[in-house]
C-alpha cells in the first residue's frame, strides 16, 4: 500500500465537512492506516484512534493528506505542506473546488483507486513574495494561487512600476495588480479578466485591477522571472500585499515587492480519469461535445 500514514485536514465547525471527515476516518482505519488529524478538527471526529497534531507534524510524518473543504481550505494547508514530501488530495465541500477533486458521495470509490495506485500526481509551484524597504526585507510569505498588491480598505487608484528581471516594463495607475500562478489562473485572476493557464505551463500571469487606461492588458511571463513592483512615494500608506487572500503584508509608499517562483512544490493527487479540461467545463459551464 503506497500510503501508510494518512492525515485528515478540514474546515472546523462545518456540518458537511464533519460528515465527510468521519467517513474518511472509518475508511482509513479499516485500511489499516495510521491516522493523523489536524488539531483544529480532532475533537469533531467520532473516533479516538487517532493522533492530533499541527500541519508541520503532518508534513513531516504523513504520506498522504486528505483536505476536506473548498479551495480555501486546500490553499491554507498547501502553503505549509508544500515544504514537505507529502501527497495531497481534496474532498470538495466548498463552492467551485478547482483543487478538490473528490465528490463527497464518491469518497470510498475514489480513494480505492488512489490506494490501488490508479492516480496521477501533479506538481504545482508556489510563489515567494518579499516586501523590501530601503533594500531591507521587512516581511515575506508564500502563495499557491496569487500575490495581489491592493489598497487595504477602500478601492483607490495607486501608482507603481513593474520590472521583469530588473527590466522596466511599464508604470501604471490602477487599483492594484494580481500576479497569479497557473493554479491561481482560475481564481481571483480569472475574475479580473486574466487568462486560464494550464497547470503544466511554467508561467505567471500579471493582471491589472481596473487600470486607468484602455491599453492595459494582462501579460504572461516566464515563471522563472523575478517580478518586481516598485510603489510610488505619492501613494497613501494603506497598501497591502495579500497571499491567496489569507495572509496580508503591509506596504508603505516607496517599498518594493519582489515575487519569485518558489523552490517548494505542492504534490496534488488526482484519481484515475481526471481531466483538467473536464474540470473547466463543469466548473465554468462550458459547452459539451456537439456530436
Amino acid at each position: 500500500m503506497p500510503y501508510q500514514t494518512v492525515a485528515l485536514i478540514g474546515k472546523p465547525q462545518h456540518a458537511a465537512t464533519h460528515d465527510s471527515l468521519n467517513i474518511l476516518a472509518d475508511y482509513l482505519l479499516e485500511k489499516g492506516c495510521k491516522l493523523l488529524v489536524e488539531e483544529s478538527i480532532a475533537k469533531e471526529l467520532d473516533t479516538d484512534n487517532l493522533q492530533s497534531c499541527n500541519l508541520v507534524t503532518i508534513g513531516k510524518e504523513a504520506d498522504l493528506a486528505v483536505v476536506v473543504g473548498g479551495d480555501g481550505s486546500m490553499l491554507g494547508a498547501a502553503r505549509v505542506l508544500a515544504r514537505f514530501d507529502i501527497h495531497v488530495v481534496g474532498v470538495n465541500r466548498g463552492n467551485l473546488g478547482f483543487l478538490t477533486d473528490i465528490h463527497p458521495d464518491e469518497i470510498s470509490q475514489q480513494l480505492d483507486l488512489i490506494f490501488a495506485g490508479q492516480c496521477v500526481v501533479e506538481e504545482r509551484f508556489l510563489l515567494e513574495v518579499g516586501v523590501y524597504r530601503h533594500e531591507k526585507l521587512k516581511s515575506n510569505n508564500a502563495a499557491v494561487n496569487e500575490v495581489v498588491l491592493h489598497h487595504g480598505k477602500v478601492a483607490h487608484m495607486m501608482e507603481f512600476e513593474i520590472y521583469i528581471d530588473d527590466q522596466f516594463v511599464f508604470s501604471q495607475r490602477s487599483d492594484g495588480l494580481i500576479v497569479a500562478t497557473p493554479t491561481g489562473s482560475t481564481a481571483y485572476s480569472l475574475s479580473a479578466g486574466g487568462p486560464i493557464i494550464m497547470p503544466k505551463l511554467d508561467a505567471l500571469t500579471l493582471v491589472p485591477m481596473f487600470p486607468h487606461t484602455l491599453s492595459s492588458r494582462p501579460i504572461v511571463v516566464d515563471a522563472d522571472s523575478q517580478v518586481s513592483m516598485k510603489v510610488s512615494k505619492v501613494n497613501s500608506d494603506s497598501l497591502q500585499v495579500s497571499c491567496d487572500s489569507h495572509i496580508v503584508l503591509p506596504v508603505l509608499p516607496g517599498d518594493e515587492i519582489r515575487i519569485n517562483k518558489g523552490a517548494d512544490k505542492l504534490h496534488l493527487v488526482h484519481p484515475k480519469g481526471y481531466s483538467y479540461f473536464n474540470v473547466l467545463r463543469k466548473k465554468l459551464g462550458w459547452g459539451s461535445k456537439l456530436y
